[in-house]
């Protein structure tokens, strides 16, 4: 590889961890929502034990390597790897951005990772046409849209259902104690598997940069150097907040208990870590909505505004489309620079 390469592949390396932080700041509320909602924990408090918990799935990758199945379903498993080249990740990467940035300042809690999908996707084909798609990775992450919001909304539902009937003899006090408690680990749990999830999307995309710019030799995986990386960008953008989302998944959906935050952090943690395992990138944002809305019609359907939720739904039809539109179009702006 040419030595010019070298600051193009430095700028597009610190292009992808703004996209890691912009991931964490924008998804900070799938993490917090529910202990900030009950009051579990004051803000500033709860931002900063989620971004230790985002971080701390660093560990958990250097303990179960297998766990870092997503970075190469991201990395080459959307888009054929020997296709890819730096304008596309480029279009990629803005593409993702620019919806982030939008549904933020809109308060809408849409999907980055589908965003960043999109943005795959959508450079991809404009670079080699509808040849250098990986249909299997791209299915099942589509399948996944469907799927994690609705298996976390009814594991959100058995949750309630179980625990109540293991507390039923416990008094009211009792029960909201413990409930505080298993609200705070479950909500420990949740952090640590976005994280684990979330983080891996950006290893995948510079994994996959480092391999078309001839700079990774031998076995695709992904170096240590990018993985603790993208792990600290992730954590800052967490500790950076997120304010307008936060309180459209913690209070506008639905009012929440502890015993509901639990039940929902707790159905929301379960499917992201099987998710990793499986190496499927899901929605972190689709996930918790999902179980968010299960643990609020548990306890009674209306309690759910469902005008608020719907719009949430729109929001996740158009990320993909939306954020592969602005990656084809920037990949294209990319050839006649």
């Amino acid at each position: 590889m040419h030595d010019l390469a070298l600051p193009l592949l430095i700028g597009l390396v610190a292009v992808a961890l703004a996209f890691d932080f912009l991931n964490g700041l924008h998804d900070a509320a799938n993490s917090i929502a529910t202990v900030v909602a009950t009051r579990l924990l004051k803000p500033v408090h709860a931002v900063a034990f989620a971004a230790v918990m985002n971080f701390a799935a660093y560990f958990l990758t250097i303990a179960f390597p297998s766990l870092h199945a997503v970075a190469d379903t991201i990395g080459k498993g959307l888009i054929d790897k020997n296709l890819v080249t730096p304008a596309v990740v480029f279009g990629a990467l803005v593409g993702a951005m620019f919806w982030n940035v939008v549904t933020w300042l809109k308060g809408i809690p849409s999907s980055s990772s589908h965003a960043l999908v999109g943005g795959m996707i959508g450079s991809g084909v404009a670079h080699a046409g509808m040849t250098g798609i990986q249909w299997a990775g791209l299915n099942k992450t589509l399948i996944a849209i469907v799927l994690s919001p609705v298996i976390g909304m009814m594991l959100a539902m058995l949750v309630m259902l179980v625990s109540s009937w293991a507390l039923m003899r416990a008094t009211a006090n009792q029960a909201e104690g413990r409930f505080r408690v298993l609200h705070l680990i479950s909500s420990g749990a949740y952090s640590l598997s976005h994280g684990l999830n979330d983080a891996q999307k950006t290893m995948g995309v510079i994994t996959v940069l480092l391999f078309s710019t001839g700079y990774l030799h031998g076995k695709f995986e992904v170096p240590h150097w990018v993985a603790i990386s993208c792990y600290i960008a992730m954590a800052l953008g967490t500790l950076s907040g997120g304010w307008k989302i936060i309180e459209t998944m913690g209070s506008r959906i639905t009012k929440l208990s502890q015993h509901q935050g639990f039940s929902a952090s707790l159905a929301g943690s379960i499917v992201l870590f099987t998710a990793s395992w499986l190496g499927i990138p899901v929605s972190t944002t689709h996930t918790i909505t999902g179980a968010v809305i299960g643990a609020g019609t548990a306890r009674r359907a209306s309690a759910v505004r469902w005008g608020v939720a719907g719009n949430v739904v729109i929001a996740w039809v158009i990320t993909i489309p939306a954020s592969a539109a602005v990656g084809a179009l920037f990949y294209l702006l990319t050839t006649l620079v």
